[in-house]
């Protein structure tokens, strides 16, 4: 016993610390005039955001693909889930050669902001961020996609499908780098319906042959996301985009890297087999 806890202890000690970086310059981001100040944090995740970040994970040398993904965590645009759909899948990430970059983006959601305009302008800044950071992280510009959550799956939306209209005006160079995802995976994605009209799609996602490929999660009893989700992977179908989606019969919502004697627990498996399969883990190095 002794021997298992010293070998945890000195996991933890050498566990990388992740680099942690502001996503917009000056102190102050676009569109957002409230109160400006720390995160803060409650037992069940971070309540408040105004000064966005990302906090970037590598992996190890040995293991690295050279791929990144934007990691959106849910919590219905009023908090974020930040560890079960956060720092644990940043862990997963990385421990499959992906450079993890764990998006804080702004919540809850602000009055005046009915679209989600906000989240999406963080979304679209730290894709390109990271694409802009590619030749100095490691990273391949080609291969970096996004992942989410709930409503961080519905915020992924946003950002595959409006890549070419960015929400806000470019604030320095790294504007200059494109906002749009190479692929986008979305586990029990939130808000996908029009409110008026559950048999389509909100306005807001704007599905074509350009969006980018999917990778769609998502269990039969989960009453919110269930139709969303299988109504998006019909569009994607119809516009001739590649995409997977996997329907599980129980797993209700919000379970994201929670350990469940359940197969939806799986889901992370399943996900890698598609990164493989698309050629998105391969050596950046060796090309394999």
């Amino acid at each position: 016993m002794m021997t298992i806890l010293l070998a945890l202890a000195l996991s933890t000690q050498d566990a990388p610390k992740p680099e942690v970086i502001q996503i917009w310059p000056g102190s102050q981001a676009p569109g957002d005039s409230g109160p400006q100040g720390e995160d803060k944090m409650e037992k069940g995740g971070v309540v408040s955001v105004t000064r966005p970040t990302i906090s970037i994970y590598r992996p190890a040398k040995d293991k690295d693909t050279g791929a990144a993904i934007v990691v959106a965590p849910g919590g219905g645009y009023r908090m974020l889930a930040i560890t079960h759909e956060g720092t644990d899948v940043a862990s997963w990430l990385t421990s499959i050669g992906v450079t993890a970059v764990l998006l804080r983006y702004r919540v809850p959601r602000r009055p005046d902001d009915a679209e989600d305009k906000l989240p999406l302008q963080d979304a679209q800044r730290a894709i390109s961020l990271v694409r802009s950071k590619a030749a100095d992280w490691g990273v391949d510009p080609a291969r970096i996609g996004i992942l989410g959550f709930s409503a961080g799956g519905h915020l992924v939306a946003n950002a595959s499908t409006n890549f070419d209209r960015r929400a806000y005006e470019a604030v320095d160079d790294a504007d200059k780098a494109s906002c749009k995802p190479d692929f986008a995976v979305l586990v029990y994605p939130g808000g996908i319906l029009d409110k008026n009209d559950k048999e389509k799609l909100r306005d807001q996602i704007r599905v074509s042959k350009d969006t980018p490929p999917s990778f769609l999660v998502v269990s039969t009893d989960d009453q919110g996301s269930a139709p969303g989700t299988v109504r998006l992977y019909l569009a994607l179908r119809a516009a001739g985009v590649p995409a997977e989606l996997h329907v599980y019969a129980t797993g209700g919502h919000g379970y994201g890297m929670r350990k469940m004697d359940k197969p939806c627990a799986s889901w992370p498996q399943r996900c890698e087999e598609w990164l493989r399969s698309r050629g998105l883990l391969k050596s950046a190095e060796s090309g394999k």
